[in-house]
């Protein structure tokens, strides 16, 4: 345990986690001088090096024990200091929703219950929800309905978090994360084989074509949407999609109304970020999922204009914000690690219903938005500290990696980069 800065005053808790958020979050908190607590299973997560983390505390890993991990969290909690809990991560939001009337004794709650959560963390009833609030989605069943098979098609997880209450204690404890799978006409995947590497029976849906990722984000109060934001995901890790590397700031009347009919039917109370796709041939924005906590590119929300850390906050304290607090439209911010992992992915990955890009136009367009938009998740010229470690730790993957694969008496590089991931470590 650390502790630092101010000694006394109202604590929010932070799970300090390996994605842009949790430093997001410390760094709006303490630039308005609310105390933070980061806590993490890890070591030594980017967060632990911001300036202004206050505390740091050790929790047992959610993917191993989330019991023991939704304790810890109570057990913070229960300080008289604390006076919420900000949820970066499906099991962070897992561990408060089902474990919420315990916190509400000591902290403000603005997450969902159990009940609402599911309507987000299972898909099934997610696009059911979707379907009766007339949000324009990919056809989606189970696994088991799917009947055609002759056409471009999406399998993956039913659960974003396959937990003993949506699976069963079996499935749960035998779970192995699977990836989205993109499937060809007539390949249709042993069904068998993807029910044992998923733990549940799986979804598949329609292939939505285009890759233009659309993100609404709102904080919504028992129903109620206090403050939204919108961004365009230009790359993401991989170029198929996935986790946000680059986005600008959008403002689409079609892509807000989605979202809030969305949101809306699910009665929600807290956090939410709703991922549509944008249909190159009908034109409108269809549902892929829903975020139920804070997302990975919050640096870029903050910085565009919509302060979510404090706004959350003050939803805890009983605080609401008198209008939805405006932004600046076309913006954009980069996660400099995305961007490298967007071009490896085209140098090195393959998914056979995506069309892949240019390598060099990949390269040249990523180098001219970095000039054009200097903004970055993790670099702060007042708080450099989450940079640095963010790229030690790509250094110590790759030392890894290369340790694996280099015999024994070759490690001058080894060494070298070694070197390098001590002296950053400094910072």
């Amino acid at each position: 345990m650390r502790a630092n800065r101010h000694e006394e005053g109202p604590s929010v808790v932070v799970p300090a986690i390996d994605v842009p958020s949790s430093t997001a979050c410390v760094r709006a908190l303490g630039r308005e001088g609310v105390r933070t607590i980061a806590v993490s299973e890890r070591e030594d997560p980017p967060a632990f090096r911001s300036r202004y983390v206050d505390e740091t505390v050790s929790a047992p890993d959610p993917t191993e024990d989330l019991s023991a991990y939704a304790r810890r969290l109570l057990g913070l909690a229960e300080r008289e200091d604390v006076c919420t809990v900000i949820p970066l991560r499906e099991p962070d939001v897992y561990a408060l929703a089902a474990h919420r009337s315990a916190f509400a004794d000591h902290v403000g709650t603005p997450w969902p219950s159990l009940d609402t959560l599911r309507g987000a963390q299972d898909r099934v009833e997610l696009f059911a929800a979707a379907e009766r609030a007339g949000v324009p989605a990919p056809e989606t069943r189970r696994f088991d309905d799917w009947t055609t098979w002759d056409e471009e098609v999406i399998v993956k997880a039913r659960y974003t978090l396959p937990t003993a209450e949506y699976v069963g204690p079996e499935s749960a404890a035998e779970y192995r994360h699977g990836t989205t799978r993109y499937v060809e006409p007539g390949g249709k995947p042993d069904r068998d084989s993807i029910v044992a590497e998923m733990g549940h029976v799986p979804i598949v849906q329609e292939y939505v074509p285009g890759n233009d990722e659309y993100g609404f984000f709102a904080l919504y109060d028992e129903g109620e949407a206090l403050a939204t934001f919108q961004h365009r995901q230009l790359r993401g890790y991989k170029y198929c999609g996935g986790p946000s590397a680059y986005r600008e700031s959008v403002d689409i009347p079609a892509l807000e109304a989605a979202g809030l009919r969305l949101l809306d039917e699910l009665d929600w109370h807290g956090l939410a970020m709703v991922e549509f796709l944008h249909d190159d041939e009908t034109g409108e924005f269809e549902l892929m999922e829903v975020n139920p906590r804070f997302w990975s590119s919050l640096p870029f929300t903050v910085q565009a204009g919509v302060d979510f850390p404090n706004l959350y906050r003050a939803m805890a304290a009983g605080e609401r914000p008198a209008t939805d607090p405006d932004y600046e439209v076309g913006v954009a911010g980069h996660l400099l690690r995305g961007e490298l992992l967007h071009l490896h992915s085209v140098l090195f990955e393959d998914y056979p219903v995506v069309e892949r890009p240019s390598v060099a136009g990949t390269a040249a367009a990523t180098v001219a938005s970095v000039v054009r938009h200097p903004q970055f998740d993790y670099l702060s010229a007042d708080d450099v500290g989450p940079f640095l470690r963010d790229v030690a730790g790509l250094f110590e993957a790759a030392i890894d990696e290369r340790e694996q694969q280099t015999p024994v008496g070759s490690g001058n590089a080894t060494r070298a980069a070694t070197t390098l991931v001590n002296l950053l470590r400094r910072g």
